[in-house]
């Protein structure tokens, strides 16, 4: 009888992996030769600093992605369902805004708006009331699939990312998987309302940050584990170059302090099963077949790195176990507090920079 069960739950097992072979992947995948990861020792020795950071909201925020905090103190988060929420100062939360969209990356301007990198609306600006008005949709004729990221100069441009031409919101692991580069550097000027295209190619353009003198503009580009710099003033003008490369995890946000200091959010520590099948496109076109169940899964870790204008890694913060913060995909400083936010947690941090 147990012989019998042995030989029927095989055959089922290879007609699923006929039928799977005959369907026809989702993904057009290329090889990638992922360079060896870095040892985590040094500047990037595992500790628990992050285990000290306040959670704010704990339970009642889906998903804050960004972050970003107002003049009154007030910690703003765009949820899961559409929201904008704002944590007050005495811990209540509210919603400010409904992008009925994703809203990911977020800071405010000059005028006291709040400009949105929303994933399926564009690029938004919402007054003080909660008002949205959409600034940007496409560039160069190619409507915008994923915006992602910004930072604002002195002069009132946003820079921001389209993080993927091709994949929306729900599929941004297929990106992962099709290692082409389908994402954008992008710049909006404010008195003409134009759109420029500053790089493109990137291997998923997410987080944005200027330099302190904004002299250059960084991107990270996730499914490579680095990060592009583009020359905004100098010599150099116009042109781009690797800023860091082989970082040890995948580099969602960064912002800069405008003192000197980038904070880097890292969704988590790279993936040793999906640097081994990388190199190899057949596996990763049978893997997008697949249930998203059986995929490999992202560990649970928190990690932010400090980088100073160099590109030199000065400083690590960590929460190894994952179960304070995970998943940490935006560090924000303000007013001596590093925000940390998330894509899939249900909590801001607030961690106490000495």
């Amino acid at each position: 009888m147990v012989k019998k069960l042995v030989i029927g739950l095989l055959a089922v097992g290879v007609l699923f992996g006929v039928i799977v072979a005959l369907l026809p992947s989702p993904v057009h995948p290329l090889a990638y030769h992922p360079p060896r990861k870095p040892e985590l020792k040094g500047v990037l020795t595992p500790n628990t600093l992050l285990t000290k950071a306040e959670l704010l909201g704990k339970g009642k925020i889906n998903g804050p992605e960004d972050v970003a905090v107002d003049s009154q103190g007030r910690v703003y988060g765009g949820t899961r369902d559409g929201k904008i929420v704002r944590v007050l100062p005495n811990g209540a939360i509210e919603t400010f805004a409904d992008t009925q969209g994703r809203p990911l990356g977020m800071q405010f301007d000059a005028a006291g708006r709040l400009i949105v990198c929303d994933s399926y609306k564009g690029l938004l600006a919402i007054d003080p009331s909660g008002q949205i008005s959409v600034l940007a949709t496409e560039a160069g004729g190619v409507p915008f699939r994923f915006t992602d990221d910004l930072d604002i100069a002195s002069d009132g441009t946003i820079y921001f990312s389209d993080a993927s031409d091709t994949y929306t919101q729900p599929d941004y692991l297929f990106d992962l998987l099709e290692a082409r580069p389908h994402g954008r550097l992008l710049s909006y000027n404010p008195a003409t309302g134009k759109v420029t295209i500053l790089l493109k190619d990137l291997y998923f353009a997410n987080g944005v940050a200027l330099s302190q003198n904004e002299d250059f503009v960084l991107v990270n580009e996730t499914y490579r584990y680095r990060i592009q710099r583009y020359w905004l003033k100098g010599p150099k003008v116009g042109t781009s170059d690797i800023f860091i490369d082989n970082l040890p995890g995948f580099p969602d946000n960064i912002s800069a302090n405008r003192r000197g200091t980038f904070w880097l959010a890292l969704f988590t520590v790279r993936n040793d099963m999906m640097d081994a099948i990388h190199p190899f496109p057949f596996v990763k076109r049978l893997l997008a077949k697949m249930p998203r169940s059986l995929w490999p899964k992202p560990e649970p870790y928190g990690f932010v790195l400090a980088l100073d204008e160099q590109g030199r890694i000065t400083r690590s913060l960590q929460e190894p176990s994952g179960k304070h913060l995970k998943e940490i995909t935006s560090a924000k400083e303000y007013d001596g507090f590093l925000y940390l936010g998330s894509l899939h947690n249900d909590r801001i941090g607030k961690y106490p920079l000495p």
